[in-house]
């Protein structure tokens, strides 16, 4: 389903994710970038102390970064997404380094996770809608060389802005199995958007 342009012009992404944009505009859906800011470590650390479930924590992240852009452009439409990694109820955040990155892929290895994304769309500074997904990812068993290997195909500002694997790149090599809408696992299940976003005519 493509989207007429004039209708979906002013539409905000409070992400700075280039994938993210480029699905939308992929799906005719055109959108301003406009990124929230906010601290999402500190959220989550908060979050997690008052026993949030991973996807609670996705889907307050999502709302809380539309939410604050949306405050800020009266009438518009603002878009909020996160995407968290859920390992047997355990919160795996973006790695800082590449050292943490290759920590990741050892907890990961040989697991099956979830990826959890959210999508919130607010209006005037308050949520209007919202939609979680799931998918599920069984990574293969793998040598610490074999994944060492792997992060040198991926370069920095791939690897700190998608949670140690693109599943859309090199990272699927990464898994043996795979559950689960593709976009979601990029960080926006975008078919529900455009499903949401078709009733405003």
């Amino acid at each position: 389903m493509k989207f007429q342009k004039k209708m979906f012009d002013k539409i905000i992404l409070a992400s700075k994710s280039k994938v993210r944009k480029k699905i939308l505009e992929e799906s005719g859906i055109n959108c301003i970038v406009e990124p929230s800011n906010i601290d999402e470590d500190l959220i989550k650390e908060s979050l997690l102390k008052e026993n949030a479930t991973p996807k609670l924590i996705s889907k307050n992240l999502a709302e809380l970064k539309a939410n604050k852009v949306s405050q800020k452009k009266n009438g518009n439409l603002v878009l909020g997404a996160d995407s968290v990694i859920n390992l047997n109820g355990e919160i795996i955040s973006k790695p800082l380094n590449r050292d943490e990155a290759l920590l990741i892929l050892k907890k990961l290895n040989g697991q099956k996770h979830q990826l959890i994304s959210s999508v919130c769309i607010s209006k005037n500074g308050s949520m209007i809608w919202n939609y979680t997904d799931i998918a599920i990812l069984t990574m293969k068993q793998m040598s610490e060389d074999e994944l060492k290997l792997y992060l040198t195909k991926i370069n920095d500002k791939e690897l700190y802005a998608y949670n140690v694997y693109q599943i859309e790149g090199e990272g699927r090599s990464l898994f043996s199995k795979i559950e689960g809408d593709e976009s979601t696992i990029m960080g926006l299940p975008i078919n529900q958007i455009k499903e949401y976003l078709s009733s405003f005519k």
